[in-house]
């Protein structure tokens, strides 16, 4: 593994790190395809990222 990379192997789905949709105020958690760059990561979708979805 690369130095400062977090490997999520073995960590149940329940214990995942999660963050908070800056469009839709939902939660959501950690996935694989975000590895690389899950403190950039800001928006649960692409749709919530172009602005499409409304706010509940």
């Amino acid at each position: 593994m690369t130095p400062g990379r977090t490997s999520m192997n073995g960590v149940k789905k329940q214990n995942l790190p999660a963050k908070i949709c800056l469009q839709c105020r939902r939660p959501f958690t950690w996935r694989k395809k975000w590895a690389r760059d899950w403190e950039n990561v800001r928006y649960c979708s692409d749709a919530c990222r172009r602005g499409i979805r409304d706010c509940p």
